[in-house]
């Protein structure tokens, strides 16, 4: 009975983190570049008791001989899923979508007070004030991080600027107010070749673990390239690739099995009440 108990409350507490991770599916289904992600369960330990001594009444049998007494299960992976959102069109200069499946844009951001690289694919850009030049805008996130460049520099746009487009070539081509055109360089992108190690630090970015810790080196890990018309679309943005209505039945059956595992709490419960309270 202590058993039952035991791999029932195990598993209830993993239960509660693949619910936890469809619910952070659902929060976000509508957050630009959102990438899901998918719980798996695996068995832990268990004893295997072969409980039948007579051989010949286990014939034709299709499962495993004897009873298998485990401890419950466990969350085995929570794998990002890296497939293409749908394409929203807007018509805005400054959006952009990835059209490759582990493409990410590179930014810059400041943790700790010095400036980190992490990846996003959430291509909504904007322009503010450059704090060291007056002359140019410098093109950012909606929370303000710089977006990098091929060269890994945040890029610029000339304050008089009229339009900006993304050429063929994947160069952000800027139009002056007096009709001269300049190139302020190629957005920054780079292809993730583990998408599973991404680890997600909050606002829609990305970063890698300590590669060395892991034995690999970043050329393992990534291959920064720069944009070119087939790998960005200008004036687009990538809708999450949430199925809510996939998640919503991933919600329901997850929510049974939450059900299902604390009622074995109670019903062994019950009976270890039953049995303490047998007289001889």
């Amino acid at each position: 009975m202590n058993t039952a108990m035991i791999a029932a409350s195990v598993t209830l507490g993993q239960v509660q983190k693949r619910l936890d991770t469809i619910s952070n599916n659902i929060a976000n289904v509508n957050t630009t570049g959102y990438k899901r992600r998918e719980s798996t369960f695996s068995d832990l330990l268990f004893q295997q008791v072969n409980n039948q001594s007579h051989a010949q009444y286990e014939a034709g049998r299709l499962t495993p001989d004897g009873l298998r007494v485990g401890t419950g299960a466990k969350i085995g992976q929570t794998a990002i899923r890296t497939e293409v959102g749908s394409l929203i069109q807007t018509e805005r200069e400054l959006d952009f979508a990835l059209t490759g499946k582990n493409h990410f844009f590179r930014i810059q951001t400041m943790e700790n007070g010095a400036p980190v690289e992490r990846l996003t694919r959430d291509g909504a850009f904007y322009l503010t004030e450059n704090p060291t030049n007056a002359a140019v805008l410098s093109v950012v996130t909606s929370t303000g991080d710089a977006v990098l460049n091929q060269a890994g520099n945040p890029i610029n746009i000339p304050r008089n600027f009229e339009s900006i487009s993304l050429s063929d070539a994947g160069q952000i081509v800027v139009t002056l107010q007096d009709g001269t055109v300049q190139n302020a360089g190629a957005l920054g992108l780079t292809n993730v070749l583990k998408p599973q190690l991404l680890d997600s630090v909050g606002g829609n970015l990305y970063r890698f673990p300590a590669l060395q810790a892991l034995g690999l080196a970043v050329g393992d890990v990534r291959e920064d390239f720069a944009a070119n018309g087939q790998s960005v679309s200008q004036g687009f943005l990538e809708g999450s690739n949430v199925d809510l209505g996939k998640e919503m039945n991933e919600l329901i059956e997850t929510q049974r099995l939450y059900q299902f595992n604390a009622r074995s709490i109670s019903m062994a419960d019950e009976m270890s009440g039953l049995i303490n309270g047998l007289r001889r």
